[in-house]
């Protein structure tokens, strides 16, 4: 039985997900984390047929809309391969505080690993029209300025607000979606 009822169904539709640190602690501070994440979805649009048509990432939480044929099992390995390459570095780095929240904060039924970098789920939700989807674009680009971090959010690197607006992002995104 499944423990959320969110789920993918039909996978020819882009998701609207979510996917958050466990105790909303600030693990996306330095940029080589950035880049895992980064790294990771060109990964995925190379070998996975991944989409990604929008994204933001903050410091403890990120939001995205993309599709894949098997957008479920992409998206389980996408935040296994990140948690471990989020963990090596934090321990290669000794980062001993943000290591002890993310020990402290695992679940006990986890326990074939020692930390837990995501929390459980990814909150997938549809997006079946191009309402729908302008919406969610519009909450994910707007989501650092509602936090108060810039006013414009073309001034936050770590979006796909700059792709949206004709400029260079940091990664590929599909803008062309209609």
């Amino acid at each position: 039985m499944t423990r959320s009822r969110y789920r993918f169904f039909e996978t020819e539709y882009p998701y609207f997900m979510t996917c958050t640190i466990v105790g909303w602690a600030p693990v996306f501070t330095r940029p080589e984390t950035f880049e895992l994440i980064y790294d990771s979805w060109r990964y995925l649009q190379r070998e996975r047929q991944f989409q990604l048509f929008a994204y933001v990432i903050l410091e403890n939480h990120l939001h995205l809309i993309a599709s894949a044929p098997d957008l479920s099992v992409v998206m389980r390995h996408f935040k296994s391969f990140t948690a471990r390459q989020i963990i090596d570095l934090l321990e290669q780095r000794g980062v001993r505080v943000l290591l002890q929240q993310l020990r402290a904060l695992k679940l006990r039924h986890k326990k074939e690993s020692t930390y837990q970098v995501w929390q459980e789920g990814s909150h997938p939700q549809q997006i079946r029209d191009d309402e729908m989807m302008w919406q969610k674009i519009e909450y994910i680009h707007n989501n650092p300025v509602v936090r108060g971090y810039v006013d414009d959010p073309l001034d936050w690197r770590h979006s796909s607000a700059r792709n949206y607006a004709g400029r260079a992002g940091l990664i590929e995104v599909v803008t062309d979606w209609s």
